[in-house]
């Protein structure tokens, strides 16, 4: 009788497909993009946590001269234009110009806002208003570029488990800074006069507790805020900050049952 033909596991086409390509043309799912891309989640980490705290505290920090992030973002948006991607019908496009048609009405616009090169402003010693300042949350957008990548993790619970801390300790530092910049415009009678007070340090004479000081309050604040209804020793004196207290003790309700579902489910 005839022997039956072995029949081998099919790859995927793209898999196969790959040798048709452009040198020129990066692969999606290749090792150097896998690399390339730790290194942009690191530098959206690095934005997410400087750009508040350099925007907030803007009066009192003096920002580098040499942002890390600042060559990276551009270079991201250059090989963005070269890199495949997955069309509707399940096939990976390998040419150019559906490549570059396809990123720019994508992803493109909030890439250009995120990689805008305002940290030059200090660099050329230009006098930067806060208005200027508030232009580089723009640079948060880039954090929408890591929602469509998390799906892949959503089966691994202690994944899932540590990008929720990382999202909550990103979020009491955000709470931290706006809390910060409150008491900042209200400082008359605001929590860091009470503060002041405390320290036994004049915020006429002696400027205030430090600013290491006043920062570890303010989280301090965020985090007892977010964990539970505070202790009460930071509290809100304006109502300003009374607004942003209940706010941020409505979210810190809110966010407190989900992280369980989420790693349940």
């Amino acid at each position: 009788g005839l022997t039956p033909a072995l029949t081998l596991p099919s790859l995927p086409e793209y898999k196969v497909a790959a040798i048709r390509k452009s040198p020129f043309i990066l692969l999606h799912y290749g090792a150097f993009k896998a690399g390339w891309d730790g290194l942009i989640l690191l530098a959206t980490l690095y934005v997410a946590v400087t750009v508040p705290y350099s925007v907030c505290l803007s009066s009192l920090v003096t920002p580098p001269h040499v942002n890390p992030v600042g060559a990276v973002l551009p270079a991201d948006i250059v090989l963005n234009f070269r890199t495949t991607f997955v069309s509707k019908s399940g096939q990976v496009v390998f040419d150019p110009h559906s490549i570059f048609l396809h990123y720019l009405t994508s992803w493109f616009l909030l890439d250009l806002l995120a990689a805008l090169p305002f940290d030059l402003l200090y660099a050329f010693k230009v006098n930067v208003y806060f208005g200027a300042h508030l232009l580089k949350t723009v640079r948060l957008l880039r954090l929408l570029r890591l929602l469509p990548n998390l799906d892949r993790y959503s089966q691994y619970s202690a994944v899932v488990l540590t990008l929720l801390m990382i999202v909550f300790a990103l979020l009491a530092h955000w709470v931290a800074c706006v809390w910060f910049f409150i008491g900042q415009l209200e400082i008359e009678s605001s929590w860091l006069q009470e503060l002041a007070r405390l320290n036994g340090s004049s915020w006429e004479l002696l400027g205030g507790p430090s600013l290491r000081s006043s920062y570890l309050t303010s989280l301090y604040f965020a985090l007892s805020s977010l964990t539970s209804v505070g202790f009460g020793n930071v509290s809100a004196n304006t109502n300003t900050e009374k607004i942003f207290s209940i706010c941020t003790m409505l979210i810190g309700g809110e966010g407190g049952t989900k992280p369980q579902t989420q790693v349940q489910g």
